[in-house]
């Protein structure tokens, strides 16, 4: 962390600015559950869309999850090619499409969006789908004493290493990974990789779950909701 410890958007010891030319996240795009003068006090967890969809999406399932924390969903910065719709973190396609800078990139934008929105004090945990949790793991190697934990749901761990992986090893924060037996949007060298990857790294705990495509199940939501009792019991 840098001296001033509400600052986490730059990533420090990454070399060149790896948000040099990432477009930032829209502040007045982001959902909230509560308005300001709600949010003192509570914990936060925001919400990361996938490939394609937008802010409203995840925000869908706040009614069902513990109203204890404060709910913040946020839209990717990118522009999906025509004739796909909604927003992207980082490309699927051309010549950028397995880079990990990418979605390294995206990740500092959204953790310079976090440092702006909440204060240093606060609490915060990530919630992504897909690609959104691609970004919400990704922010966590980052920062992994800013974010207190991460649910992935349908997503993966981006190549490469960071130097911020040792520590975030040493801290394992807690990370729960639902994914459906029959998702066939994830890559299988992509599930091959998080399966070898989180449980050196996190305090890992999740399920597959039988019959489940690229999508979010009931059964899967209550393990979820679970999941962030636990959570809240800890903070």
């Amino acid at each position: 962390m840098s001296d001033a410890p509400h600052d986490i958007g730059a990533a420090g010891g990454l070399g060149a600015d790896p948000a040099a030319d990432a477009p930032q996240l829209d502040d007045d795009a982001v959902l909230w559950s509560a308005p300001p003068e709600e949010r003192a006090g509570r914990p936060l967890l925001v919400l990361l869309h996938g490939y394609g969809s937008n802010e409203r999406d995840l925000f869908g399932l706040v009614p069902h999850l513990p109203q204890e924390f404060v709910y913040a969903a946020v839209r990717a910065p990118l522009s999906p090619p025509f004739p796909a719709p909604g927003w992207s973190w980082f490309p699927i396609e051309g010549l950028h499409a397995s880079d990990p800078a990418a979605a390294t990139a995206a990740a500092v934008a959204f953790a310079d969006w976090v440092s702006r929105a909440t204060d240093a004090e606060t609490p915060v945990g990530l919630l992504g789908f897909s690609q959104g949790s691609v970004i919400a793991l990704q922010a966590l190697r980052l920062h992994p004493d800013r974010f207190s934990f991460v649910v992935n749901l349908a997503g993966f761990v981006a190549d490469g290493d960071l130097p911020t992986d040792a520590a975030l090893a040493e801290r394992r924060p807690p990370v729960f990974w639902g994914r459906g037996a029959r998702d066939e949007v994830i890559p299988a060298d992509r599930v091959a990789h998080t399966i070898e990857w989180l449980p050196r790294h996190v305090e890992l705990s999740g399920r597959v779950y039988p019959g489940l495509t690229h999508s979010v199940s009931e059964e899967e939501l209550a393990d979820v909701v679970a999941f962030l009792g636990t959570r809240l019991d800890a903070l």
